[in-house]
């Protein structure tokens, strides 16, 4: 039987992609040594204007690794990282890796209560943080050594000096970067004072754990993925195949996408570096900074979410602001709309394609091609060395025919070896052959190009962030008056999904919707407090007594 019986997907394929990769044998430092080794006079990174060649950062995480060392850092050791995007959380990341021991990634963004019950699970002792939270994860759990990361060490001089003016707008800007950290030791004074690692150290092989990245899977319950170097490695090599009109050592990502989100991990930390790419990173995305970039140093490639593309490319058009540079753009984490397609495309005169993936595939699995048989509306097709299978989500040995939903399983080197210290929820969704249950019903056409039609898991996708309804939950009925609560997501104005919740309040409650949405920003991170509080008379319920989130979703729809 002809391969494209099997895979039709293969005949819609972009020229020059093949229908397997070569597995990289070495570790993500690897990557780096031979960036570094193949491009080490052009820019690595890029922040605010302060630049860091490849041959400059190769030092820096040596001597990193070495400050890290003398902490006791050693194999298998995981290492927290809880920092916006900037040039340390860069170092740092391979800076554990070099030395064996495994990167477990933060959200800085979380309150002390989200970030204690992970830094528990995985029992680091060492973090590496922002300045501004140090005291969040200071004693926390396991932490016995915390390094405090200071942003504005990574500025030019010009800034750095901007900062320190006795001016109110400097003030604000500086508190905004950084803040005293007292019980934390320097992150810029430990390298300062390391020498290099000692060549002969022994480094990690591809089967090692790189990576904990915590994530809902397919149950709602935060846990973290086990992710090896293989995994990493070998995703960013398919996303390297994806887009063939790539030119090594002479691309710039723009890193608009958090480094601690999987998807900006795999785009920007390790897919930048394997093909020699300048990232310019944005501590988040700011609008106005990121067009002030673009005039210094303009972008070639942005990964990004649709809600980012959008305003983008409409305050491009607004301000005649040149982006006909970025020539492929890669979206993912949620629905993509075509108009916003057609919008970039008219802008930038690139492609903008989009993706699909999970934390647990590293995280892509399928990608529109980067061609004109791309396919606005579906999450495009099988990246190479990936095979995908439509079953019965009731049974996934039994296969479902073309055009008919069930839930996509995908196989590849990509996906993850389990859930950290949790086996059975690993058996529920790692099948013994290899197969990962994504959880997510799709369908697929006689192409092979898949469409998302429903989610069986019940997690919420809002900014491209995962927001689990337990969390949600957990945090409002922990306040005054609120008996039961339902989280959902909801469809926004723009089309995105968004957190709402329904709640019971007590018969003598005093507080409404929006002093509830207070409440619950003292215990969650801003993306996850509900956009809207409904109160509700009761929960729909089943026979057992669990409350039905899709009713409710149905109900708040309906305006019930």
């Amino acid at each position: 039987m002809d391969r494209t019986d099997q895979r039709p997907w293969l005949r819609s394929y972009a020229p020059g992609v093949p229908a397997e990769i070569d597995l990289p044998d070495g570790s993500l430092v690897d990557l780096l040594t031979e960036a570094a080794h193949r491009f080490g006079p052009r820019v690595a990174l890029d922040f605010f204007g302060a630049t860091t060649t490849y041959a400059e950062l190769a030092g820096q995480v040596s001597r990193a690794a070495e400050a890290l060392r003398r902490l006791g850092v050693g194999r298998g050791d995981r290492v927290a990282l809880v920092l916006p995007n900037c040039p340390q959380h860069v170092v740092a990341f391979y800076a554990v890796l070099r030395l064996g021991a495994v990167v477990v990634e933060h959200n800085p963004l979380y309150t002390p209560q989200e970030l204690e019950h992970q830094l528990t699970d995985h029992g680091a002792r060492v973090a590496v943080v922002w300045d501004k939270i140090a005291p969040a994860v200071t004693g926390r759990a396991e932490v016995r050594t915390v390094i405090a990361v200071d942003l504005t060490r990574a500025l030019p001089r010009r800034k750095r000096w901007a900062l320190r003016l006795p001016l109110g707008r400097a003030r604000a800007a500086r508190a905004a970067m950084t803040a005293p950290a007292p019980d934390a030791l320097s992150w810029a004074e430990l390298l300062a004072a390391a020498t290099p690692l000692a060549a002969d150290h022994p480094a990690p092989e591809a089967g090692d754990t790189a990576l904990l990245q915590y994530t809902g899977g397919t149950t709602g319950t935060p846990k973290g993925a086990v992710l090896s170097h293989r995994n990493l490695r070998a995703n960013a090599a398919q996303g390297r195949a994806w887009v063939p009109g790539l030119r090594d050592g002479e691309e710039t990502v723009y890193a608009v996408l958090p480094l601690f989100h999987a998807y900006g991990l795999t785009l920007c930390l390790t897919f930048s570096v394997g093909i020699g790419a300048t990232m310019v990173l944005f501590p988040r995305f700011d609008l106005d900074q990121v067009l002030d970039a673009v005039g210094r140093r303009p972008p070639t490639f942005l990964p990004a979410v649709p809600p980012i593309y959008e305003r983008l490319a409409t305050a491009a058009r607004d301000r005649g602001v040149d982006l006909t540079s970025a020539r492929y753009a890669l979206s993912g984490a949620m629905p993509l709309p075509p108009s916003t397609v057609e919008l970039w495309e008219s802008v930038t005169g690139g492609l903008l394609v989009e993706g699909y993936g999970m934390t647990e595939a590293s995280p892509i699995a399928l990608g529109n091609p980067v061609s004109p048989a791309r396919r606005p509306g579906t999450v495009g097709i099988p990246f190479p060395s990936t095979d995908v299978r439509i079953v019965d989500p009731e049974d996934p040995s039994r296969d479902r025919p073309a055009g008919e939903p069930g839930e996509l399983l995908v196989r590849g080197p990509q996906v993850f070896g389990g859930y950290w210290r949790r086996p059975e929820e690993t058996a529920q969704v790692l099948l013994a052959d290899g197969w990962l249950r994504t959880g997510d019903v799709v369908v697929m056409d006689d192409d092979g190009f898949v469409s998302v039609v429903d989610r069986i898991k019940e997690m919420i996708i809002t900014g491209g962030f995962n927001v689990y309804p337990s969390e949600v939950e957990e945090a409002l009925r922990r306040l005054p008056g609120v008996r039961d609560a339902a989280a959902v997501g909801m469809p926004g104005p723009d089309g995105a999904e968004e957190v709402v919740a329904a709640v019971v309040l007590e018969p003598d409650a005093t507080g409404g919707p929006e002093e509830l949405r207070a409440g619950c920003r003292e215990h969650l991170a801003g993306y996850k407090v509900p956009r809207r509080v409904v109160p509700v008379e009761e929960l729909p319920r089943s026979q057992i007594g669990k409350v039905l989130r899709r009713e409710v979703r149905d109900r708040l729809l309906a305006g019930d």
